[in-house]
């Protein structure tokens, strides 16, 4: 799998815009350099590259993934790591889940753990017996980035939301003066008032969430 490695970092760096790179840079404020390559472009160069060596089972692609995150000289390389894991191979493949955690914990800044919330999304969805405990888990962590997986993991799910789960979630962090857990809140719960808004709106009745999280919430409601 070094090839499918080596085939993604080459297509990265010819595509490069080192002045865009700096000012990912400073807007992600981060000490990682940036090549300064658009996210959708990652996203596609990596699928190209997948496409041109394909991994031939999950193991395979979790372990090209693995190296190209923790080898990473760039953001970029970050990201897709992220986009190879959600290949159709690897969509909803449970033995993904420690790579997933690893990278939410280290990646440790918005942009990557935002990224990786689809796949824990639909590791949920294909493996809710197993999936559940691990965000009641992590829901309770003292690593804030797995506290605001827990909470926005099922983002895009719609109607098929374990809203108990979710209300677990939210209850016990509803009081962390953490900013990226509030925010997570406020977007786990306006993401599904799109679909029900009278169950987001009984939780809110029902509960006391800081201001933040619940403006974040009510955006749809007031419309």
């Amino acid at each position: 799998m070094s090839t499918l490695v080596t085939a993604v970092r080459d297509a990265l760096r010819a595509v490069g815009d080192p002045e865009r790179g700096r000012g990912m840079q400073a807007y992600l404020k981060t000490t990682e350099p940036c090549l300064g390559v658009r996210l959708p472009e990652v996203r596609r160069h990596a699928r190209a590259a997948a496409a041109t060596h394909p991994p031939a089972t999950p193991a395979e692609l979790e372990r090209a993934a693995r190296q190209l995150w923790r080898e990473a000289a760039a953001r970029e390389e970050r990201y897709a790591a992220i986009a190879l894991t959600g290949l159709p191979i690897a969509r909803g493949a449970l033995e993904l889940l420690p790579l997933h955690e690893e990278m939410i914990t280290t990646g440790a800044w918005w942009d990557l753990v935002d990224g990786v919330q689809p796949r824990v999304r639909d590791l949920l969805l294909a493996h809710p017996a197993q999936l559940r405990p691990v965000l009641q888990s992590w829901a309770r962590s003292p690593d804030r980035w797995l506290r605001r997986s827990a909470v926005t993991a099922q983002l895009g799910a719609k109607a098929r939301t374990d809203t108990a789960l979710l209300s677990e979630v939210i209850e016990v962090n509803a009081g962390d003066p953490e900013f990226f857990v509030r925010k997570a809140i406020g977007w786990a719960l306006r993401d599904l008032a799109t679909t029900d808004p009278a169950w987001v709106r009984r939780f809110l009745a029902g509960h006391e969430l800081s201001p933040l999280s619940r403006r974040e919430a009510g955006k749809h409601l007031d419309r």
